[in-house]
């Protein structure tokens, strides 16, 4: 594991080692386990015995963004304080690809209220339903006035 800081031999700062995706995503397994929070990148294998919600999960996530998956699930203050310990450095943003939005296609427009129509198809149901009722009480009276 390399450490999180190195001291540059000219200066008194110290640099925080920057990670490509690509680099990140080689460490996805359970002696090497690397997940990216809000940027920074974290080698979580010494805590996977230890987390609260199993192993499984941080496994599922390893070598890739996990930051919406983290904060979905609300940690506590402290589990955001023992994050340092697990620090590795950051992400090149540049190397992880945009996230694309979803846009559904557009549909057609639906009026609900199409007047004309609307009008035609109750009169194709009401006018034989009337000529029907018409007929039958027709009947019904010609054949009382015959007897």
């Amino acid at each position: 594991m390399s450490t999180p800081f190195r001291r540059s031999r000219n200066t008194r700062e110290y640099k925080t080692n920057v990670y490509a995706l690509s680099e990140v995503a080689k460490h996805n397994s359970r002696e090497d386990c690397w997940l990216i929070i809000n940027g920074k990148v974290y080698n979580v294998a010494q805590f996977l015995e230890d987390h609260p919600g199993a192993d499984e999960v941080l496994l599922a996530v390893t070598g890739q963004d996990a930051t919406e998956d983290f904060e979905d699930v609300g940690h506590s203050t402290i589990a955001r304080a023992t994050m340092h310990e697990y620090y590795v450095g950051e992400i090149d943003v540049s190397t992880i690809p945009t996230k694309v939005k979803y846009i559904p296609p557009k549909q057609p427009f639906y009026n609900q209220d199409k007047t004309a129509d609307f009008v035609i198809k109750i009169l194709q149901f009401l006018v034989p339903l009337a000529i029907l009722g018409l007929t039958v009480i027709v009947r019904i009276y010609t054949k009382a006035a015959s007897n």
